[in-house]
C-alpha cells in the first residue's frame, strides 16, 4: 500500500485556529504514491449550513470535488 501524506498551504497555528473555527479547511493536499490531490476538508455542521444556504438560494448544493468530512477541522 503507497503511503499517504499530508501537506497545507498555510501551516501556521492562525490557519489552524481559522480553519477551527470556520469549519473547512481547502488548503489541503494529499500525496498518495505520485498523485497529488486537494481536498476539501469540512465538519459536519459547516457542510450543513453550507447546503442549506445554497438549497434555499438556488435550489440545489453542489458539492465540493475530493469532499473530507471530519469531526472538527484541525490537524491532530
Amino acid at each position: 500500500m503507497s503511503e499517504i501524506k499530508v501537506y497545507f498551504l498555510e501551516d501556521t497555528e492562525l490557519a489552524e485556529y481559522e480553519a477551527v473555527n470556520k469549519g473547512f479547511r481547502l488548503d489541503v493536499y494529499v500525496k498518495i504514491a505520485d498523485d497529488i490531490f486537494n481536498v476539501a476538508v469540512y465538519d459536519i455542521v459547516r457542510l450543513q449550513q453550507d447546503f442549506e444556504l445554497e438549497a434555499e438560494n438556488y435550489g440545489y448544493h453542489s458539492v465540493d470535488p475530493n469532499l473530507i468530512l471530519v469531526r472538527k477541522v484541525k490537524k491532530r
